[in-house]
């Protein structure tokens, strides 16, 4: 079996299909790595950064304090697949040549006759196929989900209450790891 009925014997349909199925898993795994990620950033523990502590009349600093990634602004970024395609190309060539020569040759003379005859024959074929497939797709940045936002902002606000009533650095006289 040839390329050419390879490629002839995948139903497009199925390859469509099978697209789909291989993209839609993906995109579930990009949402759940994106998902971890942002539990991590959201994590005070496990991502921090450390920043100067804004006075609870907001006039002044006094020394600094922890926040998770989330709380100090950074979001996290999740993708999605765009601009899918499926190309499939196929080249069949075939050909024939056929040559014929002939030539004949005749003596007489008294009592004598003689011919000579000369003929050839060639047939040729040539058969070519040439296949190939293309699948393409394209991942882009994507906002963060609305209710995830939402649900990072009230964690963000939750922290920032916290933090004010966790003493800073400074004020017990520790380093963060």
């Amino acid at each position: 079996m040839g390329v050419g009925q390879d490629l002839l014997n995948v139903p497009f349909g199925d390859m469509v299909m099978q697209l789909a199925s291989a993209i839609a898993e993906g995109q579930h795994k990009l949402d759940l790595v994106s998902i971890e990620i942002s539990k991590i950033m959201g994590d005070r523990s496990k991502a921090w950064v450390e920043l100067p502590k804004i006075k609870t009349d907001g006039t002044d600093f006094e020394g600094t304090e922890k926040l998770s990634l989330i709380a100090a602004g950074f979001v996290p970024t999740f993708y999605q697949f765009v601009d899918s395609i499926i190309e499939v190309k196929m080249a069949i060539s075939m050909t024939k040549t056929t040559e014929a020569a002939v030539s004949v040759r005749a003596k007489a003379g008294w009592l004598c006759f003689s011919a000579s005859v000369n003929a050839s024959y060639s047939s040729k074929y040539s058969y070519s196929v040439e296949g190939s497939s293309l699948i393409r797709t394209k991942i882009v940045p994507v906002p963060v989900p609305k209710m995830l936002e939402e649900r990072l902002k009230a964690i963000v606000e939750l922290q920032i209450e916290k933090a004010k009533t966790v003493p800073s650095t400074e004020e017990t006289g520790t380093t963060i790891p």
